[in-house]
């Protein structure tokens, strides 16, 4: 793979209670091409959400390296590693992390305005990825009067207001019904094809899975096989 977007070699997460000790990351090693749409399966507790938490830069590995544009996370400090995950990544979660008192143009343009975007231009930005995934008549209102499908799709707008290099998306469909579901990861590809943004995607559903182009299967922390889509 020349010039992977994503470059993770060894990498190992222990969790150490004192009592307890449990390897959730057993030297995982892979890579994800610029533009390339990866899921990651698994049973649960085999380490799906705990690779994606530590490749996106949310939690630091026990050991190991991840090189995301070719800059390895574990050479950045704390500030550093929040202003690269606000500039050039995205995060898409099952529960939306919708902040209710606000209204979907307002959670879009969260990330901008910690960005230092002056905030018409943040405004402005939100409005037009709000159009962009089809709720600009909605965009006023707040999450509670949207629903399940809309308020993940308000998700998606944040995620992809600061234009990331990268999204992580942590079980997207997980709350929805099968054809919200459908109509989410269709939204997905068309932006993944457009965009030709990279997004790695934590799924229990093989449907999903078999969207993407590639699916990665974990088992007990480790890569057990992958399949190639297209």
């Amino acid at each position: 793979m020349a010039d992977p977007i994503i470059q993770v070699t060894d990498l190992v997460k222990t969790y150490d209670t004192g009592a307890v000790r449990v390897n959730a990351l057993r030297g995982v090693s892979l890579s994800v091409a610029k533009g390339e749409m990866v899921a990651i399966m698994g049973p649960s507790g085999c380490g799906k959400t705990t690779l994606l938490n530590c490749v996106s830069g949310i939690d630091d590995p026990t050991s190991g390296s991840v090189r995301i544009e070719g800059t390895e996370l574990g050479s950045m400090d704390d500030d550093r590693k929040t202003s690269y995950r606000a500039r050039r990544m995205g995060f898409i979660f099952q529960f939306y992390n919708l902040l209710p008192v606000l209204s979907a143009v307002e959670n879009v343009e969260l990330p901008l305005l910690v960005s230092d975007i002056k905030p018409a231009e943040a405004r402005a930005r939100s409005a037009a990825v709000l159009d962009q995934v089809h709720l600009a008549e909605w965009q006023h209102h707040k999450p509670a009067e949207l629903s399940g499908g809309q308020r993940q799709r308000v998700t998606i707008a944040r995620a992809l207001v600061n234009n990331p290099a990268i999204v992580w998306a942590d079980e997207p469909t997980g709350d929805l019904d099968s054809v919200t579901a459908d109509e989410i990861m269709t939204l997905m590809q068309d932006l993944n094809q457009t965009q030709q943004q990279t997004f790695v995607i934590v799924t229990h559903d093989p449907g999903i899975a078999a969207r993407c182009h590639r699916t990665i299967y974990m088992r007990d922390g480790e890569i057990e096989r992958e399949e190639q889509h297209r």
